[in-house]
């Protein structure tokens, strides 16, 4: 099992380490092309195009930490680095939230 290692890119946006769920108003939808994410808060819209992405998105829940989805997932520690980011990405947008005690 590989590592994601630490950037500072993604460190001052997101901790890898916390426990991540889809945001309890986010809605993802199966499509062709990967998913949509709908958040229905905020009314923003998401699309996953990377059926990777989409996988680490949908067991976040199954996971200890962000870390350890993505390795879970099966990624090279590139596409770990890529995935990591838009994570952050997603956190930053509300689509994903840590989770907290009451939620695990």
């Amino acid at each position: 099992m590989t590592a994601v290692p630490d950037s500072p890119a993604v460190l001052t946006s997101f901790d890898l380490d916390r426990a991540w769920d889809v945001h309890p108003q986010v809605a993802v939808r199966p499509e062709p092309f990967g998913a949509l994410l709908y958040h229905f808060g905020t009314r923003r819209l998401s699309f996953l195009k990377d059926p990777t992405l989409l996988g680490v998105v949908t067991t976040l829940s199954d996971h200890p930490s962000a870390r350890a989805a993505l390795a879970a997932s099966g990624a090279d520690v590139p596409q770990q680095r890529r995935l990591a980011r838009a994570l952050a990405t997603l956190a930053s947008t509300d689509m994903i939230t840590a989770r907290t005690e009451a939620s695990s």
